[in-house]
């Protein structure tokens, strides 16, 4: 299955990335430029949702990026997740 969720990526004092997810509480990247905070982003999410899906066995609602209160420079990119659900999965 694939999901796509929005994610906020803010650059930092130190001259990094920052990036969290409004609707996947507690995910988050970070890297030295916009396309590693991407990346690691990318990845934590596939964890979290992994993790979401196996325990819980739902996600929360897709937030509309017109809807995020989003600061100055803040960068939005949606980041797509594709999950092989494993046998037995009852959606």
């Amino acid at each position: 299955m694939r999901f796509v969720y929005p994610a906020i990526f803010r650059k930092t004092k130190e001259n990094t990335f920052h990036g969290f997810f409004p609707d996947l509480e507690c995910c988050y990247g970070k890297g030295d430029t916009l396309e590693e905070a991407v990346d690691d982003a990318n990845e934590a999410a596939v964890n979290w949702i992994t993790v979401e899906l196996e325990e819980e066995g739902h996600l929360p609602p897709v937030s509309d990026v017109a809807d995020l209160e989003l600061e100055e420079c803040d960068v939005v990119r949606n980041i797509a997740v594709t999950i092989r659900l494993t046998d037995g999965y009852d959606e």
